[in-house]
This record gives structure tokens, C-alpha cells and sequence, in this order.
């Protein structure tokens, strides 16, 4: 007789969960507490990007839509090992050692997005912000290529079309309220006054990003302030359903995605725009310029490494701030080389013929010491490095602190611009444990039986940041396991 599995969302992790499952011969339901039109939890919000470990081109051929693509002759793609991955995710643990659910996703992820391609999942080079031109060849950087056709929209598009095509089936406009047990065992879920019953349920709910009193709780007052970059569903439901029934916490409450966010957004990243627009709210050109807070200084290194493994940490730093905001500036010899969200209708910002002028159009920063911080900086740049964004081009600045340690240039070519930002928040890293099954962690370190979880509300998968792309990758890495796992009960 074939299992029943509840899978609890529809986002990347979830659909994924059901895929694996559907393959092992499920009957599969998914319960997604938003409406169809805002189904997909965080997924949609994404550009689609999928971060993993390969080794040339060979590898990601396969996987495009278009593998004919007349540009792929003058691509270099360059390679991506899993030691690379492992070591860019190191980067980011403040110190800790690679955790099991760190090693599952740098081990896996090649082999995800293989099954995820043939299940027509496919992909398509990001030439737009991950490659510049150099010496007429397209040369990407940051061992990120590839994002799903049509970036989180079409991510979410195909891979609901595979779990309907398998035979599964979702409900839209339920939310699930509790966990139902017997003896132990999780055996279905409630929706309100409605007991449905399963074999197995994947909780797929992502984190708590969207209830302010939980970020809070774990994060701290700053964080109160964050734009919600995503869906505003993820209210920590199935966190707190999961720790109800014995689940152990696992993983940095304290810690999330953030990044750059524009600063007089909606929150949940303007849900009046088509979803594959709601991107364009992010703010992360900040490497080709320089970012001050209100008391005109400047407080990172914006050229401290590509932007992939810097705007998560960014995006906290900014909310770390006097008034959680800050003020990123350009000058005209960057214009064509920020990204395209810079361009886009609601983009706010202001401009000026000459960097004086812009300065005084800052709105809440001290601008005689915002002049200071800009003319200390144009003097400290190193003008005899050439500047190349294809690279670390160790364009830098000399004895200046914070220093900017690539793509340093003089803010000196008018006109100018400025953009306001502020901290976005996209998920946050503290959750559940899991283990090679995908099988929730109880507190006494026992399986909770007939409960399994995957995607933002699995812990241990990231700490104090991440290299892009991998929060998909990692959705797809655990959606998979937990699917296949809760065909074992």
C-alpha cells in the first residue's frame, strides 16, 4: 500500500519534499496557508539563483533550457568544487567547523540540481549579474551561474507543474494550526476544525522572519525595524507546532539572510508587483561605491570580497546603525554597471551635478563629516591598480579604516547619485534539527516519529552568512531527503 505524506508549504523545499516523495510511489497533499496567488512562500521572491559545486561546463549544459544558446561559445564558467563550496561556506561560521547539514548540502547539491533538471526543472546562465564582459568573452565570478528559468516565479512554476503532473495535489487557504499525535507519533495535522490524517508530514514553513515579535525575541530590537523581503506567511507557525510537540531547537536563533534593501519599500517586498519584480527592491551594487550612515562615516568594506558573500551580512550591518539606515553613492562611472533593480520605476534616490551638492541632498546624515569620509576616501584610492570587476582586483584604498579592499575607485566623475537603503530580512537560520532522513530531532535526541522538515526551518545549515545562492540549493538538498524519508515510515 502506498504512504500517505502531508507536505506542510509550497515553496521550493516543499515541492521539492513532494517530487522525492511522488517518486517513491506517495499519495502527496500539500497544505499551503496562503491563497494560490501567493503560494510558493519565499520562493517567488528569489531571483533563482542556485549556488552548487561543479566542474566545468560540461556539468551545466545539461541542465540549461537552452543549451544552444549562442553565447555559451564565449562563456567561461570557470569551476566550482565542492572544497571551494565547503571552504566559502567556512567563511561564514565565525570559527565553527562544517556542520553535517553543511556537508550534506556541499556533497549533494551537484546531484540535486541533476534530478531537479530531469524533472524538467531547468536553467538558464546568469549573465545579467554574475558575469562581466572581458576581452569579448562573458566571464562569471563567484562560483554562482546559474538561476531557474525565469528566476523564483519560474523555479516555483516548473517544479509545481512536476508535482502535478506525479499525481500530487495541494489546497490552497489552509493553514495548519497543530500537529496531530498518537503515541508519540505524528499522524496528521489540523486546519482549524478539519483532522487530516497521513503517514508522514513534512514541515515545510519556512522561518520567522515575518512575526516581529519572534525576531525580536531571538534577534534583538534592531531587527524590528527590518523590511520583510518575502512572503508574509512565514510567521514561525510550524517552528512553534514542531518545538510543541518535543522539538529540539537547533541552530542560530540570532542569525539570517538580510540584505540591502531600499528604504522606503513595503514590507513583504511590495506585493502589489508581479513577483519576478519584487527583486528589484534589493540594493547590493554597494561594491562599486561607498555606504554612509547617519553620522557620515563609512562602516564596512564594500569591496571586501564579491558581492554573493557579502550582502547577507550587509544587510545587518546596515540595521546595526544609527537610525537602522544608511546612504549608498555612485558616481557616473559606475551608472552602467549597476544592477538593473538600481533602474527600476521605484527606486528611490537622489542626484547631483556635483558631490557637494549630492551630499547636502542626504537626508539625516551629518554632512560635514560626509564630506570628510568622501574626500579621505578619494585620497586614500589606489589609482595606479586597474580597476576589474571580473575579479579581486586588489584595487584598493591606502591606510584608511574601514579600507575598501577591491574595486576602488574615486567617487569624482558627475553626476552623482544616492540611494537610501536599509536592512531587508529574507529568512532566518534558526530551526530544527534534522537527520539523514530528514526525521525531526526530539529534545531527548530521539526521532519524533511521522514528522519530518526541510528548507528555512531546518538549523545548522547556515551561521553568520552565506555565499548566494545556496538557500534554494538548500530547500532542494533537504526537500529531497525529507521526501524520500518520510516514504520509509
Amino acid at each position: 500500500m502506498s504512504k500517505s505524506v502531508i507536505v506542510v508549504g509550497t515553496g521550493n523545499a516543499a515541492l521539492c519534499a513532494a517530487i522525492a516523495a511522488l517518486e517513491k510511489g506517495a499519495q502527496v497533499t500539500l497544505l499551503e496557508k496562503a491563497d494560490e496567488a501567493l503560494a510558493g512562500g519565499n520562493t517567488k521572491y528569489t531571483a533563482g539563483a542556485m549556488r552548487f559545486a561543479y566542474d566545468g561546463a560540461e556539468d551545466l549544459i545539461p541542465l540549461l533550457r537552452d543549451p544552444n544558446d549562442a553565447r555559451l561559445e564565449t562563456t567561461d564558467f570557470g569551476s566550482y568544487t565542492t572544497e571551494k563550496f565547503g571552504a566559502d561556506l567556512l567563511g561564514f561560521n565565525d570559527g565553527r567547523a562544517l556542520s553535517a547539514e553543511q556537508e550534506a548540502l556541499v556533497n549533494t547539491s551537484g546531484e540535486t540540481m541533476r534530478w531537479l533538471a530531469s524533472h524538467d526543472v531547468k536553467f538558464e546562465p546568469i549573465y545579467s549579474r554574475q558575469s562581466f564582459e572581458k576581452e569579448g568573452r562573458h566571464v562569471f565570478w563567484g562560483g554562482l551561474t546559474l538561476a531557474a528559468e525565469n528566476e523564483g516565479v519560474g523555479l516555483f512554476d516548473m517544479e509545481l507543474a512536476a508535482v502535478k503532473s506525479m499525481g500530487g495535489t495541494v489546497r490552497y487557504g489552509c493553514a495548519v494550526t497543530d500537529l496531530v499525535t498518537e503515541d508519540d507519533r505524528v499522524i496528521g495535522v489540523r486546519l482549524g476544525g478539519e483532522q487530516l490524517l497521513a503517514d508522514a508530514v513534512i514541515l515545510a514553513t519556512g522561518g520567522f522572519e515575518a512575526n516581529e515579535q519572534m525576531r525580536v525575541k531571538h534577534m534583538g530590537a534592531n531587527w524590528k525595524a527590518a523590511k520583510v523581503r518575502g512572503t508574509p506567511h512565514n510567521t514561525g507557525d510550524g517552528l512553534t507546532m514542531a518545538l510543541a510537540a518535543g522539538a529540539a531547537e537547533y541552530g542560530l536563533y540570532a542569525g539570517c539572510h538580510a540584505t540591502p534593501m531600499d528604504l522606503h519599500m513595503a514590507d513583504f517586498g511590495g506585493l502589489d508587483l508581479p513577483p519576478g519584480e519584487r527583486k528589484n527592491y534589493r540594493k547590493i551594487s554597494y561594491f562599486l561605491g561607498v555606504m554612509l550612515n547617519s553620522d557620515g562615516q563609512r562602516f564596512v568594506d564594500e569591496g571586501a570580497n564579491f558581492r554573493n558573500y557579502t550582502y547577507a551580512q550587509y544587510g545587518a550591518a546596515i540595521l546595526e546603525q544609527p537610525g537602522q539606515f544608511a546612504w549608498q553613492i555612485f558616481d557616473s562611472k559606475v551608472f552602467d554597471l549597476l544592477y538593473a533593480e538600481y533602474r527600476f520605476h521605484d527606486a528611490h534616490f537622489v542626484e547631483a551635478d556635483t558631490l557637494d551638492a549630492l551630499i547636502a541632498k542626504l537626508d539625516g546624515v551629518n554632512h560635514a563629516t560626509a564630506r570628510v569620509t568622501l574626500t579621505d576616501y578619494n585620497d586614500a584610492v589606489d589609482i595606479d591598480t586597474q580597476f576589474d570587476p571580473t575579479v579581486l582586483d586588489a584595487k584598493g584604498t591606502k591606510g584608511l579604516v574601514p579600507p575598501k579592499s577591491n574595486w576602488a575607485q574615486k567617487i569624482d566623475q558627475g553626476p552623482y547619485r544616492a540611494f537610501p537603503v536599509t536592512g531587508g530580512i529574507t529568512f532566518t537560520y534558526g530551526g530544527l534539527k534534522v537527520d539523514a532522513d530528514g526525521s525531526v530531532i526530539s529534545t531527548d535526541g530521539a526521532k519524533i516519529a511521522g514528522l519530518f522538515a526541510c528548507g528555512e526551518i531546518v538549523g545548522g545549515v547556515f551561521f553568520a552568512g552565506y555565499p548566494g545562492g545556496s538557500g534554494l540549493t538548500s530547500g532542494a538538498v533537504f526537500g529531497r531527503r525529507a521526501g524520500y524519508g518520510a516514504c520509509m515510515v
